[in-house]
């Protein structure tokens, strides 16, 4: 009795113990639910509104934004906001996508661009800023992209670049500038990208003079390295309107003129001197008509080409040997009429002539009788 007693005891034991490890089972079943559900919910909730998210793209295109939205997921690698009516990027303005590496950006009415609009950006690769109301950008503005492969910046009103737009771009391999009003543009910037394979450049106002010279010098290294370009058509003067820049011999770039120095340091000059009463020139602050006269091209005669000597040499003999060829048959043409004339004029002397001779032997033979 004594053991049944204890038998039914421990069986009650094993069942409530079953049972409660059957109920803590559920129980955590029940939680791992509610927090998948609590996570695709925040992942639902986490897509701004008129926005399409993707497991690692988002997609805000054509949908009349003014400004980035908020909310963008974290896990972002690719953001889409072209075709909308974005006028401007405040700082820190994506520091909500630290892992982007896409990023367009392209026919917008962007104007300004603060200093740290791409701050967090360590990752990006591709920058698109095409088709927009950029008028300028500021030094160092790119800073913080250190891994940019691709910056277009073709389609706006920029009129000029800086000497840099970050650190050396190492990675930097396609820039685009072409459809803007750059008139000049500093190797220095370009140098700042030792990888650049792809560089357009096409349609801008380039004045082709002095200022251009350096452009001129890179991009012959480029193109001789295996770069690839569009080109720089010259816009002005009107000496190099429409030519490449390319193709202007450097020889007939006239050097910059140099800043002009002043004889009479300041303090050499005593109160009562008559330098310190002569009136110094107001020095030229306006936009650089004089400058830029000075800085012209002065068209030279172009230097010999071992292709064109060639070319001439080749042409003039084969010139001279037409008129000598048109010489010797005009000179045979000649010889033969003198001939042929000769000949008719000489018979009929020759038959008047002999009548004559005939007579005078008939005389000389009866004079003797």
């Amino acid at each position: 009795m004594h053991i049944n007693t204890e038998f039914k005891r421990e069986n009650k034991t094993l069942l409530l113990t079953n049972w409660i490890s059957s109920q803590s089972l559920f129980v955590i079943g029940e939680l791992l639910l509610l927090s998948s559900t609590i996570f695709l919910l925040c992942m639902v909730c986490g897509c701004p509104e008129n926005c399409r998210c993707h497991p690692e793209s988002v997609d805000c295109s054509r949908q009349g934004l003014t400004e980035i939205p908020s909310g963008l997921p974290p896990q972002t690698l690719t953001l889409h906001l072209q075709d909308n009516q974005i006028r401007q990027l405040p700082a820190f303005a994506f520091r909500s996508v630290p892992r982007l590496m896409t990023l367009n950006l392209s026919n917008n009415s962007l104007s300004t661009l603060a200093p740290g609009a791409f701050h967090g950006l360590q990752h990006l690769q591709v920058l698109n800023l095409t088709q927009n109301s950029l008028c300028s950008l500021e030094n160092g503005l790119f800073h913080p992209l250190p891994q940019l492969r691709e910056l277009d910046l073709s389609w706006n009103n920029i009129s000029h670049l800086p000497t840099s737009l970050g650190e050396p771009w190492e990675n930097l391999t396609v820039f685009a500038v072409q459809q803007n009003q750059l008139q000049q543009l500093d190797r220095t910037l370009l140098e700042s990208m030792p990888g650049v394979k792809l560089l357009f450049l096409k349609d801008n106002l380039w004045q082709c003079n002095c200022h251009l010279l350096g452009l001129k010098l890179w991009l012959e290294k480029f193109v001789y390295k295996g770069g690839r370009t569009d080109g720089v058509i010259c816009a002005s003067p009107d000496t190099w309107k429409g030519e490449n820049l390319l193709t202007i011999p450097h020889e007939l770039y006239a050097p910059c003129p140099s800043a002009p120095l002043d004889p009479v340091p300041t303090q050499a000059r005593q109160p009562g001197s008559t330098h310190s009463a002569a009136v110094r020139p107001p020095e030229n602050h306006s936009t650089g008509e004089q400058d830029h006269s000075e800085c012209g091209l002065k068209p030279k005669p172009r230097p010999a080409n071992l292709r064109h000597a060639v070319a001439t040499v080749i042409i003039t003999g084969v010139v001279c040997g037409i008129v000598c060829l048109m010489m010797l048959v005009a000179t045979i043409y000649g010889c033969t009429y003198a001939a042929i004339t000769a000949q008719y004029r000489g018979r009929p002397l020759a038959q008047t002539n002999e009548p004559g001779k005939t007579e005078g032997k008939g005389l000389f033979d009866s004079s003797p009788a």
